[in-house]
Parts: C-alpha cells; structure tokens; sequence
C-alpha cells in the first residue's frame, strides 16, 4: 500500500460575484484590501520574499503565530499543484488513503518516536485520560520553536506522505528509486531548479535518505556539492567539524549553497515491520516481514519555495502550471473614448474560457472604474502569465488584441483574434 496526498478541503467557502452575463469578475483583486495582512505580522519579524507578497497580495492571512489562512489564491494554486503530485504518485502504482490526524500514544510509544520527537510533538489527553498526538501525516502539526517564513516553517502545513511495502530488499529498492524518479518529474515539471542531496535519517531511521532541495539564499540548510562528480550531500552527512570539506568521493572541494527542503525519502527496511509484526505469507506459506520505505513533499512548503525563487522582490512569479489563474482579460475603462470594446472583451473572456486547458482559469478584471494601465501593474503583481488587454486598437478596421506574457521581459505583441487563440492553444 501506499500513501498519497490528501485532497483539500475546507468547510469555509468565499462567495464570488458573477455578472449578469455569467462572467467571473475581479473579486480576487479585493482581498487583499478586504483583509489588513502586514499590519497582523509582528513589525520585528523578518519577512521572505515570499511571505512578503503572499501576505501583501492576499494570498495568505496570519491566524497566529507559525499558522496562516490560505485565501482563494493560494487554495487554488496548491490544489492544482496536489493534482499534479497525485498524478506522478498514480503513475508508479500510489494508491490514495485517508488516515486521522490524532493518534494514540500507545503505536509511538511502540517504535520509540513518542519519546524521540521531543517537543514538536502536540500531545494531549482525552476525557479518559488516554494519550494522543497529532500526528505529523498528510495535514501535519509541528510545535515550532520559532516559526518563520509564512508557509516554508510554520506548526500546520500541507504534506504529501507515502509507504510503500515490499516483499524484498530489491524490489523495496526499486521503488524508493521509482518515488525519487517521480519527484525529480515533478519539480522538472514545476520547471523548478532542484538538488536531490544524501540526507541523514535522522529519527525515521532507515539505511538510505536523500532530500530534495530548491536552492535558495534564505535556505535553512547547507549543500554540499561536488563540481567534479556527482557527489551532492547535506552539510549533516559530512564532518560538522571539517571546515571546507572534501568530496568524499573524488577528493576534489565541494561548493556550499544554502537550500530550501521540499522533499525527503528513506529507505526503512524492516525498522517499523519488525516492530509492528508487519508481514506477508511467502509462497511456502510461511510470515516474511515487509520491506518498507517512507516518502515525503511539503505541499505547502514547495508553494511558498517555488514563490520564493522565481519572483522578483514587487511581483509574485509561480510555476506556470499552478498559478491560480492562467489568463487575466481587461477590459477598457469606463466611459474612455475605447469604452465600446467592452463586449469585445466579454466575448474574449468567454471564448478563451470555453479551451478545454483554460476552463476555470481565466479572470475577467470588469473593475471599470480603474484605468487599464493599473489593472495591468495588479495582474502583473499577481502573477498571470498572460494578460490580454482590448484597448483603442481593438476598434481598429483589424481588431488587434494586445497581449502580455509577463513572466518575460519583453513588449506586448499586438495580436489578430485567430492568432490569440492559435498562441493560447499552443501555450
């Protein structure tokens, strides 16, 4: 069996407007004047890049400290992006389970986590007197000593965890390498720099670990990486006390770069199955303990991550794939001299919005009142990766539509209708 990111849900809906016409509207750009977001964060705290925007942008609300509110953006985005993770753990053979957040004491107790995760642990006890903790699996809970960051160390947070049970130490090892090959898919996929590094494995336990890396200034951890070979390990792998390490498989010096960890696997053995009586029948009928193995990603943590690397210090870049939204359309403003292509632009909206890769991600921003110029600086802000704008040159005798790729530094080409959509088909 094997593990896989729960679905989100959430019991909170927000209400969206529609048009008479059945048109979203640019509700999305209210809440961040809705919700005061930088005011709530301690004027001492030292804010990413990330959390920055995410908060300034209302895509993140602070609750309290090292727990945030993930507002319509954001929840958009990470459920695109638990799709995408389910569908690379669904191409290895993952099958998806459902597992309670409280756990009794008594199963860690048994393989010794219960005195070994120390602190982190939210432990309690119930009406009976009976221990629990909340566990850290798929929605994970984490007393932080001192949570940071926004969404990259917080005590809540999104994971995708996964088991996986084997009959023998090679097939178990054919699988860690399966998961490892479907990790490096998916941030290949997110188009994300990464670093697979030997990781230790710390109080999983295990024989084999490695980690998964976006390199980053405000990375927590250290990598060492060799240019000559392909030894690459995290700083806790080597000699603590050695400074300016050599690689410990050609001899040749090592590059540090700090990291941010958006992935760990281990390779467990029978360290759980031995303790557990987890077993299977052989075919002569006889109890063989299973091997196991132990996945994870931060779902929560590689959203933030991907945020933080791409996106410039004023306007929030995402991977492509998951940004909340793939298409902004805006309209002239009221009462200008191009007021008229208005319905152009409904009809824009609606027909970018019928493409069977664009249904549900377009936004028609109809906030009238404001001059396209400004609307353009928020859709930009805000991370669309195309912005199509029906100005004073969508009355021309050839309506041309005016369209901006803004995660490139480049002009905005002026485009027919027909090749608006053979680009938007293409992209």
């Amino acid at each position: 069996m094997k593990k896989l990111a729960q679905p989100l849900t959430s019991n909170v809906m927000t209400r969206w407007r529609h048009s008479v016409a059945g048109c979203h509207t640019s509700t999305v750009f209210q809440t961040n004047q809705a919700i005061p977001c930088v005011d709530q964060v301690k004027s001492s705290e030292h804010l990413c890049k990330s959390q920055k925007l995410m908060l300034e942008l209302g895509l993140i609300a602070p609750s309290s400290p090292g727990c945030l509110h993930l507002l319509p953006g954001a929840v958009r985005a990470l459920e695109k992006l638990c799709r995408l993770i389910d569908h690379e753990m669904r191409a290895i053979g993952g099958r998806k389970i459902d597992m309670p957040s409280l756990a009794v004491a008594q199963l860690w107790r048994a393989s010794g986590r219960w005195e070994a995760m120390g602190q982190e642990l939210f432990r309690f006890k119930d009406r009976h007197d009976t221990d629990y903790c909340l566990a850290p699996i798929t929605k994970k809970f984490r007393d932080e000593m001192k949570p940071r960051f926004g969404l990259l160390r917080g005590k809540e947070f999104y994971m995708k965890d996964m088991y996986s049970f084997d009959a023998s130490e090679e097939s178990a090892k054919e699988t860690y390498e399966a998961v490892c090959e479907a990790y490096a898919n998916l941030f290949q996929k997110l188009k994300l720099t990464y670093v697979k590094v030997l990781g230790t494995t710390g109080n999983i336990g295990g024989s084999v670990s490695h980690e998964f890396h976006l390199p980053a200034s405000i990375g927590e951890d250290a990598l060492y990486l060799c240019q000559k070979c392909s030894y690459q390990a995290n700083a806790e792998v080597l000699d603590a006390g050695v400074v300016n390490p050599a690689c410990p498989s050609c001899g040749d010096s090592l590059r540090s770069t700090p990291g941010i960890e958006v992935g760990h696997t281990f390779l467990l053995g029978t360290k759980y199955s031995s303790t557990f009586g987890a077993s299977y029948l052989n075919r002569h009928g006889k109890p063989n303990l299973l091997q196991m193995g132990c996945f994870g990603l931060g779902v929560s943590r590689i959203l933030a991550a991907a945020v933080e690397v791409l996106s410039t210090n004023s306007e929030l870049r995402w991977p492509t794939s998951i940004a909340p939204y793939q298409v902004c359309v805006i309209p002239p403003k009221a009462g200008s001299k191009e007021a008229h292509a208005s319905l152009m632009a409904q009809h824009l909206y609606q027909q970018l919005s019928s493409l069977p890769h664009l249904n549900g991600d377009v936004l028609l921003d109809d906030r009238g009142h404001l001059t396209i110029g400004r609307r353009l600086q928020e859709a930009t802000r805000l991370g669309f990766p195309h912005v199509v704008i029906c100005g004073k040159k969508s009355l021309e005798a050839i309506p041309l539509i005016e369209v901006h790729r803004t995660y490139y530094d480049e002009p905005p080409k002026f485009m027919t209708h027909r090749e608006l959509f053979d680009y938007m088909e293409a992209s």
